[in-house]
């Protein structure tokens, strides 16, 4: 795992008391560069398919990934997913996740957990009684939790990013 120097020391107590045993399917990528700015032109309107005309007319403005995926810089990470159990909420294997920390998790939000020291990608679902972790995939079962289980959740999943090629 690759660290931010500046930030090395609050990743190693925050993993030394999480306890966290298995990256196994989830690989962190660091925090968004954000000195480093790329934008590019965004068009205006939607495509339902193909591309609009490159003519200036159509121009709405640019696009910086980071600005429009990052709200909060100091709180936010990517992470690469493995598996396709949120296949359903179209977060894919090998797609790159923006997680904000800062986000406070509400029922339904796609999160970032650590269960019992394993990190894992699921919707929080929270009710009276119960506070259960749902795949997007009927191939994956919920996970729900038992005494002296510890759920953590590390934060929100605020965007994918998804290369075609």
């Amino acid at each position: 795992m690759r660290v931010p120097v500046s930030r090395a020391d609050e990743v190693k107590a925050y993993l030394s008391q999480a306890k966290i045993r298995s990256w196994d399917n989830l690989e962190y990528l660091g925090e968004p560069e954000r000195h480093l700015k790329l934008a590019l032109p965004l068009f205006d309107g939607s495509v339902p398919a193909g591309f609009p005309s490159p003519a200036e007319d159509y121009v709405e403005g640019k696009l910086d990934l980071n600005e429009y995926l990052v709200e909060h810089e100091a709180a936010t990470f990517y992470v690469r997913v493995k598996g396709h159990s949120m296949s359903g909420a179209g977060i894919l294997d090998g797609d790159i996740i923006a997680v904000d920390r800062a986000v406070e998790a509400r029922h339904g939000d796609t999160v970032l957990a650590v269960i019992d020291g394993e990190l894992t990608v699921k919707d929080l679902h929270r009710d009276a009684e119960t506070v259960r972790l749902l795949p997007r995939n009927p191939d994956f079962a919920p996970i729900e939790f038992k005494q002296g289980q510890e759920l953590t959740i590390w934060g929100v999943v605020t965007g994918v990013v998804r290369k075609l090629r």
